[in-house]
C-alpha cells in the first residue's frame, strides 16, 4: 500500500496533519528562486565605478587643452592645427574657429609633392601606425611604412581626426566659446566639411596637391570627396570599401545605432558631460556595429556554436543550463566589443559623424540641392544598357539593369573623370557590399575616367576586411 493509501485510513486530525505537510512540501519545491544575472551586475559595477569617478576633466591646463571624459591617445603623440577663421558648414551654420589633430610618418619632400592624406573610418584616430612619440601600433600599422603600401621611404603619411571627432579634433565634446561642451549645439556636418577642414591643414603645411587621397569605409568616401571638391589638387584617389552615396541598408544600420544610444536616459539630449555618460546605449550601439563589421562566415570559423567556458575554467557540460545573459562565445565577443568601446569613444561624436556618413550622396541633385553643383547641369535621361567596350570592366560584369539613380550618379562623378583612380572591394563585406564599389567604378568609367582599377578581396572578415 502506498503513502497516500495509507494516510487515508488515519485519524482525520493526522490526515489533515500531513496534508498540510505535503502542501507545504510542494509548495517550497516549486516557490521561484531568485535569478542571477552576472550580465547584469557587470554593467551595475561599470556604472557604480564611473559614478564615483570624477567627472569634471576639463580643468586642464592650456598646454594640452581640454580633454573629453573618455580615454584617449596620448595628448602628446599627435600634432594640432588650429584654424583661427570660421569655417561654413555645408547645412548653412559656420564653426567660428576649429582644431585638427594629425599624425605623420615619413619626411616631407623639399617640393612638398609626396604626401598621401589618409582619411579614417567612422571612430578611428588620428594614430593610423606607431610613432616615436607613440610606440603603441596604429589601426593601420600593417600599411604604413619602410618598404609598405603606404611606403615612408617615398611619401609623407598624413592622418588626421576627423572635424567632429573626439580624439584630438573639434567635435561635440569641444568646448564653445562659453566655455562649455558644445554637446548637442554642435553644428551637423558633412564629410565634405571634414574634407574641407582637412585641406585647410594642408594649406597650413604648403601642400599644394597630393600625391595621393586614401582611404577606407567612410575613409573612401572621404576620398572621393575630397577629389571631388579639389580636382586640381589630388593626384590620384583609393577608396577601399567605400561608397559614393550611403545605400539605404547601410543608413537603417547606422540608424539603429544612433536610436539606442539617444534611448540611453544618460544620453540627455546630448548634455551629459559633468555627469553619467550614455555608456549602456553606446555599449548596445557598437554590439550592432560591430555585427555589420564582420561576417556569418567567420563567425562560424570562429566561435560556431561553442559555449564561453564557466567562471571555474572548467569547459561547461552540454547539459549546462542556459541562462538570459550571454553563454555562446559569440553573445561575449560582442559583450567585449561594447565592453570596450562605451567609455572610450565620444557618444555624441558617434551620433554626428555616423549622420555625416548617412548624408554623404554624389549624385547631381542631391549635389545641386546643396548648391555644391550648376543647376544647369544635367543627367542623362537613360542609363546606359551596357558599358562601352573601352569602359568595361574585366573584374566584374555590369548590371543586366542599373538602378534608377545610376545616370546621377555618373553625372555627379564627372568632376573626377581626369583623377587616376584605385577602388576595392570586399566580397564578404555586409555594410559596403560590392556592388556598391562595382556601381562606383562603372559610373566614374561612364562618366569618362578611363583610369580606374577595381579589385575585389576575398576572404571572411567582412567590412573590417580593409583593418
Amino acid at each position: 500500500m502506498n503513502f497516500i493509501a495509507r494516510n487515508l485510513f488515519k485519524a482525520p486530525q493526522q490526515r489533515m496533519s500531513r496534508l498540510a505537510f505535503l502542501r507545504h512540501q510542494a509548495t517550497f519545491a516549486t516557490a521561484p528562486q531568485t535569478p542571477s544575472f552576472p550580465c547584469v551586475d557587470a554593467h551595475a559595477a561599470r556604472e557604480s565605478k564611473i559614478v564615483a569617478s570624477s567627472f569634471n576633466r576639463y580643468s586642464q591646463t592650456s598646454d594640452t587643452g581640454p580633454e573629453p571624459p573618455y580615454a584617449r591617445p596620448c595628448p602628446l603623440s599627435y600634432s594640432t592645427y588650429h584654424c583661427p577663421n570660421p569655417l561654413e558648414l555645408t547645412y548653412g551654420s559656420t564653426l567660428p574657429s576649429f582644431d585638427i589633430a594629425y599624425e605623420t610618418w615619413g619626411t616631407l619632400s623639399p617640393s612638398r609633392d609626396n604626401v598621401i592624406l589618409l582619411h579614417t573610418g567612422l571612430s578611428a584616430s588620428s594614430h593610423a601606425a606607431s610613432t616615436e612619440l607613440n610606440t603603441a601600433e596604429g589601426w593601420w600599422e600593417k600599411f604604413i611604412g619602410p618598404g609598405r603600401a603606404l611606403d615612408t621611404n617615398q611619401f609623407f603619411v598624413i592622418c588626421t581626426n576627423v572635424l567632429g571627432g573626439c580624439y584630438g579634433s573639434t567635435g561635440p565634446s569641444s568646448l564653445d566659446l562659453d566655455g562649455k561642451p558644445y554637446a548637442t549645439r554642435f553644428p551637423i556636418l558633412s564629410l565634405f566639411d571634414m574634407v574641407r577642414a582637412q585641406f585647410k591643414l594642408l594649406d597650413h603645411l604648403g601642400v599644394q596637391k597630393l600625391y595621393a587621397s586614401v582611404g577606407s569605409s567612410m575613409g573612401g568616401m572621404q576620398s572621393l570627396a575630397a577629389g571631388w571638391l579639389f580636382p586640381d589638387r589630388v593626384g590620384k584617389i583609393v577608396s577601399i570599401s567605400g561608397t559614393a552615396r550611403s545605400s539605404p541598408g547601410s543608413i537603417a544600420m547606422r540608424h539603429a545605432q544612433r536610436s539606442v544610444l539617444m534611448a540611453d536616459p544618460n544620453w540627455n539630449n546630448g548634455f551629459y558631460y559633468d555627469q553619467l555618460p550614455p555608456h549602456t546605449g553606446m555599449k548596445l550601439a557598437r554590439q550592432i556595429a560591430t555585427i555589420t563589421y564582420r561576417s556569418g562566415p567567420e563567425w562560424d570559423q570562429r566561435f560556431g556554436r561553442k559555449l564561453h567556458e564557466l567562471n571555474d575554467g572548467q569547459s561547461p557540460p552540454h547539459t549546462r543550463s542556459p541562462t538570459l545573459c550571454p553563454d555562446f562565445l559569440i553573445e561575449t565577443y560582442l559583450d567585449h566589443q561594447g565592453e570596450q568601446f562605451c567609455l572610450k569613444y565620444d557618444a555624441n561624436s558617434l551620433l554626428y559623424v555616423s549622420k555625416a556618413m548617412d548624408l554623404f550622396d554624389l549624385t547631381l541633385p542631391a549635389l545641386q540641392e546643396l548648391r555644391m553643383a550648376p543647376a544647369t547641369q544635367s543627367s542623362p535621361s537613360h542609363p546606359p544598357t551596357t558599358l562601352q567596350p573601352a569602359l568595361a570592366s574585366r573584374s566584374h560584369p555590369p548590371p543586366l539593369h542599373y538602378l534608377p539613380h545610376f545616370p546621377d550618379l555618373v553625372a555627379g562623378l564627372r568632376p573626377l573623370i581626369s583623377i587616376p583612380m584605385l577602388v576595392l572591394g570586399v566580397q564578404s563585406d555586409i555594410l559596403f557590399p560590392v556592388e556598391q564599389q562595382r556601381e562606383l567604378v562603372d559610373a566614374v568609367r561612364t562618366a569618362g575616367n578611363t583610369q580606374v582599377s577595381y579589385f575585389e578581396l576575398g576572404g571572411v572578415w567582412g567590412h573590417d576586411t580593409f583593418l
